[in-house]
């Protein structure tokens, strides 16, 4: 099977990292192409060995980058076409069908509540999408929340897949010497209370929250692993608030680095991730979080909520104007790594490929994927529940996918 895999782009983010992850463990000859901003991402697909198509897309409205993705597809040859993100899929799809190909497959990320992507959903916004998701052949996505956002936009529930997103659990294991070598390199005292926020640095991710607790944890450290547009007014109101030389920005980081620190360094040298952001489509820093024994203190996680009560026992949910009391209580806690929940059984990458999998032999086919149940790792206890079962009725369960 031949896939070209559509993405907006690909600097560091979850999409983009999780992309690079599924690639590796999917059964099929994948190539990606990037309609603008060819970054890390991109860099680790190619070491990878990944073939990947920069397009130089010029803006959303370059309508010169429709033709241009078609002749791309065209050529390949491709069986079957993946998009991700929002502007991949307007022109990822309608490329994908003028080029020929009937089998497209769309991964909606971050639909959240009341944006897409950071844009507001607007009615154009949503009759557009709504319009290029029925040039697809089924449309994925990574959490039931997702899926039921979809449903309630009007997409048919028979094209809706969920298919969570899933990480390498064994890469985040708690590693007491990289947590030393990582809080020296960070120049981060090794006796301080660390609190560590992953993601994005922009306003709708709320780390404003946790710059605000500083002054009321005297001592603590706050450890921002990200970068965006609210870095300038974060360093800002951390120099306001007299806690400037408490905050450490990491910047961007990768999945996993070479020389430097990479993404389970940085989450060993944290004792707990606070995640502020009331309006999350999946909450993949807080699953890797988990994995790495790591309390977590959160505002929205579907990745938590969506799964029955108790999988998560580390977890503790916040609103934003109770997030100083729990960051209070996880510093009193006794020092030392929590054991690694249930909840991170349910998103293992190899569960998640196996899922999309069965998409992609159903849009070859014509048929309705069978996706079963998710396997625990060996070394979680879980149970047979599982919400991306056939209690939602956006999936079909069965058989295991292969």
């Amino acid at each position: 099977m031949r896939v070209l895999h559509v993405i907006t782009g690909l600097g560091v983010g979850g999409a983009e990292q999780q992309l690079r992850l599924l690639i590796a463990a999917l059964p099929a000859s994948c190539e990606v192409v990037a309609l603008t901003n060819p970054g890390a991402v991109a860099e680790g697909l190619e070491a990878d060995g990944v073939r990947v198509h920069h397009l130089g897309m010029g803006g959303n409205r370059d309508l010169s980058a429709l033709p241009r993705l078609t002749r791309l597809i065209r050529r390949g040859r491709y069986d079957l076409v993946h998009t991700h993100l929002y502007r991949a899929c307007l022109y990822g799809r309608a490329a994908a069908r003028l080029a020929g190909v009937r089998a497209v497959v769309a991964t909606e990320h971050s639909l959240g509540a009341a944006t897409i992507e950071g844009r507001p959903l607007g009615p154009g916004v949503r009759a557009l999408y709504l319009a290029s998701e029925r040039l697809g052949t089924s449309t994925v996505a990574v959490s039931a929340t997702i899926a039921r956002r979809l449903r309630e936009w009007g997409v048919p529930a028979r094209r809706i897949h969920v298919v969570p997103n899933g990480i390498d659990a064994d890469r985040f294991r708690f590693d007491p010497l990289l947590r030393a070598r990582a809080r020296t390199l960070l120049a981060l005292p090794h006796d301080a209370f660390v609190i560590g926020g992953v993601g994005r640095l922009v306003a709708g991710k709320r780390f404003d929250v946790l710059v605000r607790s500083l002054p009321h944890l005297p001592g603590a450290r706050l450890l921002l692993v990200g970068g965006g547009e609210q870095e300038t007014a974060l360093r800002a109101l951390a120099a306001r608030l007299g806690v400037a030389g408490r905050v450490c920005f990491a910047g961007e980081c990768a999945y996993e680095g070479g020389g430097g620190l990479d993404l389970p360094a940085l989450l060993a040298a944290a004792d707990v991730l606070a995640s502020p952001s009331a309006d999350e489509s999946f909450g993949l820093a807080v699953v890797e979080a988990l994995a790495a024994g790591l309390p977590v203190v959160y505002a929205t996680c579907p990745a938590v909520d969506d799964l029955p009560p108790g999988r998560a026992p580390g977890a503790v949910r916040a609103d934003p104007a109770e997030f100083l009391a729990a960051l209070r209580a996880a510093s009193q806690a006794p020092p030392g790594r929590l054991p690694v929940p249930p909840a991170v059984a349910h998103y293992t990458i190899g569960a998640s490929a196996a899922r999309l999998t069965a998409v992609y032999e159903a849009a070859l086919h014509g048929t309705t994927p069978v996706l079963g149940r998710r396997p625990s790792a060996p070394s979680v206890a879980t149970d047979s529940t599982d919400p991306t079962d056939s209690t939602d009725p956006s999936v079909t369960s069965g058989v295991s996918a292969r």
